[in-house]
Formats: C-alpha cells, structure tokens, sequence
C-alpha cells in the first residue's frame, strides 16, 4: 500500500470511529431526559465532530401541522436574527421538497442542497433569496428528526464559500441520527411544569395582521407581550419566524395548494402552552393579501393529543389513555376494550412509568393541567384562565 493509499485508509478509518462515538453520544443524549435546551446544545455541538459545520439552526415542529414552533441558532449564526421572518416566509409559502413541511411528508430522513440539485444550489429559492445573499453560506444539510412516525423538528447545517459540500458519506450519516433527536425533543417538551407565576400578560386579545409583504401592519398590545414570552431561550432564534411561518401556510391554503388550516401548539421558556392560528383576510385595494394571527393560551382539549404523544405512549396504552382522561374506572376500561382488569392495570403501570407519574390524578394533571394547577386558587380572568398569583 503507498503511503497516500494508507493515510486515505487510516483518515477514513478514523472518521469512522468518530462517527460511530457520535452517534453514540447522541443516542445516550437522547435517553437522559434532559431539558430541550441542554439536549440540543450538547447534541449539535457533539454532530460537528463528525460533520462539521460553521453555522447550525434548530427548529422544533408541531408534530400534527408541521408548524415551526420554535428555532435555536449556534456558531456563525448564534445572534444573528434580522432575518428569520423571511426564512419563515420561503419556507412555509412554498412547495420545494427540501423545505421541512415537504421533507415531513417523504421518507427522507435528511437531505444535502448541493447534492440533491446536482450542485446548482441557486434552484432552491431559500438559497438565492436567504443564505447566499444574506450569510454567505453555500451548502446546507438538513436533518429530519422523526420518531414512531412523528416529525418533531430539524437541524440545518451550513458550510460557506471556503469549505466543501456536503458529501454522500455525512448526509447518510446525518440520517443515522434522526430518531435520536426525535427521541430527544419529545421528552425534552415535557421535562418541566409550567411556572407557578408566569409573567404577567397584557388582558385581551393577541391579534397581528401581516401585509402580502410578510410585513407586520398591526398588532394589540397582548400579541407583542405574547411574542416576548416566545423568545427567553439561550440560542433563540426571532420568534417572529413562527408568525411568518403560519402567515406562509395561510397563503398557500388561500391559493388552493392545501387544504391544511395552519396552526401550532408552543410552548413558552416560562412552560405556558400557546396556539397560533393564522387565516387570510378579505380585503380591498392594498389591503389584499393581508393575514391575522392569533395567540391564545392553549385550553386543555388542544394540548391533549401533543402531550400524550410525546409520552411515546403504545396504540394500545393510548386507548387506556384516553379512557382514564375521560374519568372510565378499570372495570369499564377491560369492558371497552376487551381485555382483562390485570391487563388494564399492567398498561396504566407502563404509562405512569413514561409519563413519571404514580397515580390517575397525577396523569390527568400531567395532562391537562400542568400549566393550570399551579395558577389554581388565583383569580380568574376574562379569558377563564387562572392568572399569575
């Protein structure tokens, strides 16, 4: 073997080994039950041993609408925010497949711009109108993070104009880690309660309405309050990319391209569940083309389904699941569903070991009321939720 036969063989042995320690990592990241904010940041910064990279951006999604919920930026574009609304305008106002909600809907797990364009990285729109022009970046990865089926989010890497593409061997690799992330963002949701005494809100409605420009035209006082709550995470991107992102689904449902009313479930550093709902205007002149969103505290009915998936929960652990939401004694549960009282409590044990829980009424708090038992005993608002003590 000549000596550059042999060093080519002993660098791709060694990025083999450190792949393979990665992905290791990752994994065991994935089990400890950390807090999303310190899976994330141990988690990125761990890949770009074996990919590297000089920016990274994190998003979390609804699983259920695809929405973007939340973003966190490292390396070059950790601060770096002027320009989030218009990544969650392209990214959401258009059909490319490799976008996230259109990633969501394939198998892939993850995808390199270079390589999926044959090099031409100026055809994907977000590219020439985002991260050419405004970063310098000239290739970006992206990895789908899905678990049991469910989108929970995903990582974009970025490489500028010094440094090579992404190749065949890291996008595969990337792949590899997919459902560790999954894995990683579902239980880090939930590793908190909300806050006892959230930051007091502005009383009455949080209403924008965005131009056809992704302008932000009006606002209430409640909605700018409401979009400060969204943004306390360390690494944060704007959480004016999310307003954007449900403006860009509202179009394309305007347009006739889906059929998909587009809303998000998020949850706030302080552990306060929001839902954002987005719908296009009628309107004359230069009116046209406006959209209004809306943020309200979640109610407990919208929070459920989001919740109970996040406890990785079996089909048949979900139905025993639901029952005992509905307040069905174990006798009724075993009628229902056609299987014994001894079985019944074997599932419950199980979902009480995922949902760290010891009781019935400690899953349906878990459930329903983390962010509403804390609160109880204060006084009521106009909205009919507990307010802050």
């Amino acid at each position: 073997m000549s000596p550059a036969a042999f060093s080519a063989h002993t660098d791709s042995m060694t990025a083999a080994l450190t792949a393979e320690r990665v992905r290791g990592d990752v994994e065991v990241l994935s089990r400890a039950g950390l807090d999303l904010e310190t899976f994330l940041a141990e988690a990125v910064a761990s890949v770009s041993r074996a990919v590297p990279w000089v920016a990274a951006c994190i998003g979390t999604h609804d699983p259920a609408t695809r929405m973007l919920t939340s973003s966190r930026k490292f390396g070059d574009l950790t601060g770096q925010n002027s320009h989030d609304g218009l990544f969650g305008q392209i990214e959401y106002d258009s059909a490319e497949v490799t976008t996230y909600p259109e990633l969501a809907g394939t198998d892939l797990r993850s995808i390199g711009v270079h390589l999926w364009f044959d090099g031409e990285v100026e055809r994907s729109e977000r590219m020439t109108r985002l991260m050419l022009p405004k970063f310098d970046y000239h290739d970006e990865a992206r990895l789908v993070f899905r678990e049991g089926g469910r989108f929970w989010g995903g990582m974009a890497l970025f490489r500028g104009s010094d440094d090579h593409a992404f190749g065949e061997a890291e996008i595969e690799f990337l792949a590899s880690l997919s459902e560790y992330f999954g894995r990683g963002v579902r239980t880090g949701l939930l590793t908190r309660l909300a806050d006892a005494t959230p930051p007091n809100t502005v009383a009455g409605p949080a209403v924008m309405v965005i131009d056809a420009a992704g302008e932000l035209v009006q606002s209430t006082p409640a909605a700018t309050a409401r979009l400060a709550e969204m943004s306390t995470a360390a690494h944060a991107g704007a959480p004016y990319a999310t307003i954007t992102a449900v403006v860009g689904a509202a179009r394309r449902l305007a347009r006739g391209e889906t059929d998909s009313v587009p809303h998000a479930r998020i949850r706030t550093a302080h552990g306060v569940w929001l839902v954002l709902h987005a719908s296009p205007l009628s309107g004359l002149g230069d009116r046209d083309g406006d959209v209004v969103v809306t943020i309200e505290e979640a109610r407990p009915p919208e929070i459920v389904s989001l919740v109970v998936a996040a406890f990785d929960l079996t089909p048949r652990e979900r139905d025993v699941t639901q029952l005992v939401l509905q307040g069905v004694d174990t006798k009724e549960i075993a009628a229902t569903l056609h299987m014994s009282a001894y079985t019944v409590q074997d599932h419950l044990k199980s979902v009480f070991d995922k949902a760290d829980v010891r009781s019935r009424r400690e899953l349906i708090a878990r459930v329903f009321f983390d962010q509403y038992v804390p609160r109880m005993g204060n006084e009521v608002m106009p909205s009919g939720f507990f307010g802050s003590a």
